[in-house]
């Protein structure tokens, strides 16, 4: 009667893990190779990721975060020439306390936390007017850029 119940939790534990697995291919291809050419550098980032756009060449994030003529949505201009000073080192406008990107600390970094939906935030994850949330191999690259000093290159 005893090895009844261990079988049974074998075979429940290896579905399990064949059923997880069977989900698995989609995330590590995105990991692996989030966009050609992306690399943990921030002009990768700022031409493959900010300024990247949809097939109605609308950028995610520069559609809100530019300052064509307005003031950029909580003051953070994505724009080449601006979005690097808008960034590090620099104090978030909608949570106090909060700095956007801190160099070599991506968990702190409330950039992060905006872009993976984090429960701390204030207001809603970004991107969120046009397309997708990032990927994870997308993410991974910011994290990687930010744990690696977050350097202006």
């Amino acid at each position: 009667m005893t090895r009844a119940p261990s079988r049974w939790i074998s075979v429940a534990g290896s579905v399990l893990l064949l059923s997880l697995a069977g989900g698995c291919d989609e995330k590590l291809r995105d990991v692996a190779g989030p966009s050609p050419g992306l690399e943990p550098t921030f002009s990768s980032i700022q031409q493959l990721i900010f300024q990247a756009t949809d097939d109605s060449g609308r950028s995610a994030c520069t559609q809100c975060h530019s300052s064509a003529g307005r003031v950029p949505a909580a003051g953070l201009s994505l724009l080449p020439d601006d979005a690097y000073r808008s960034l590090v080192g620099v104090a978030s406008r909608q949570k106090p306390g909060a700095v956007l990107v801190i160099p070599g600390d991506p968990d702190n970094s409330y950039l992060v936390h905006k872009l993976e939906g984090r429960s701390d935030i204030v207001g809603a994850r970004m991107p969120r007017t046009t397309g997708p949330f990032l990927t994870d191999g997308q993410m991974l690259i910011i994290r990687r850029w930010i744990a690696q000093g977050a350097a202006n290159n």
